[in-house]
């Protein structure tokens, strides 16, 4: 097959729009592949084009190849768009139409692009909000994945073994000297941060929870400031390949504080009216898509420097999805 994966279904206009924001968008090829569980959509028009987008972070990067190489074996002529710095960005493409397809999450578009100060209690439920709302702006949600990449709090595992915590309600049993925590200044101030969540779990900021027992990092160097012991709970994404690389435990959100964050295929509206088959092809990965299956991936791109368009296709080829050439 081996299909050249091209920038030419973007606009002049739209070309220059990428630039001045100094967008630059994936021009290269993913590595070839046959049907397997995806099989070719028949009578297929040989010029059936679908742009793909994704934003720039590894998770995403991941998502965004996993459906080009799926959309090119369905038998689409498949402009590779991933890679686009910001969510705003990739979702402006999304909705003017020069991206057809992007993974998104729930609560990013609840939140974020939809500006509901509140998030929706449970994940189905929270994806049955957005898909209600966004389609007044020209969005079609598919059918969410179980990965939840969301807010979590984890330990150093031999920390956690000698508190004996599993769960996040479990914190408000522990000695005040034990409640040390790493967290990046926006989590640390914001109204669904540190403080609320605190809160939510029984526990007061200042009597039990000192300031000066709260550590302040940038978000990457949270990950290992927990390893080392730095402080006993840090503020993590729950996907996060450094989980697995440094042995994090990640506790259980019990009471169900933070927000879902399902990733799920987001569709420009008019161009799935004229390709309906691309939801149906992305309804198949959905379902195979879990935190555990994206904790490895990501590791092996962020942890063991591999490309994201090889794990893509590798872990593809794995499930079935696709075959070798």
């Amino acid at each position: 097959m081996n299909r050249k994966l091209k920038l030419g279904a973007l606009s002049f206009a739209a070309l220059l729009g990428l630039t001045g924001c100094g967008l630059s968008p994936s021009t290269g090829t993913v590595p070839d592949a046959s049907p397997g569980i995806i099989e070719e959509i028949p009578d297929l028009a040989d010029d059936a084009k679908v742009t793909v987008t994704s934003k720039a972070f590894t998770e995403q990067l991941i998502l965004g190849k996993i459906s080009v190489i799926a959309l090119d074996v369905a038998g689409y002529d498949v402009t590779d768009l991933t890679n686009v710095p910001g969510s705003q960005p990739a979702r402006e493409l999304l909705l003017s139409g020069d991206a057809s397809a992007l993974w998104e999450y729930t609560g990013t578009a609840w939140l974020t692009y939809l500006g509901y100060e509140e998030p929706v209690a449970g994940a189905e439920e929270q994806w049955e909000a957005v898909r209600e709302e966004d389609v007044a702006n020209g969005i079609v949600w598919g059918e969410p994945a179980p990965l939840n990449n969301t807010y979590a709090m984890a330990m150093n595992r031999k920390v956690a073994d000698r508190l004996g915590i599993t769960k996040l309600s479990e914190m408000s049993k522990l000695d005040s000297e034990e409640l040390t925590f790493c967290v990046d200044p926006e989590f640390n101030s914001r109204r669904d941060g540190l403080t609320p969540m605190l809160e939510h779990y029984g526990i007061d900021r200042g009597s039990q929870v000192k300031e000066e027992n709260i550590g302040l990092y940038d978000v990457g160097a949270i990950y290992q400031a927990t390893a080392e012991g730095a402080c006993n709970f840090g503020e993590v994404f729950t996907t996060d390949g450094r989980i697995r690389a440094l042995d994090l435990t990640v506790l259980e959100d019990d009471k169900q504080y933070f927000p879902s964050y399902n990733a799920a295929p987001a569709f420009n509206a008019e161009f799935l009216q004229e390709n309906p088959g691309v939801k149906d092809v992305m309804a198949q990965i959905a379902p195979m898509l879990t935190d555990e299956v994206l904790l490895e991936l990501n590791y092996q791109v962020d942890v063991e420097g591999r490309e994201p368009a090889d794990v893509a296709y590798e872990w593809m080829l794995n499930e079935g999805l696709i075959s070798a050439p």
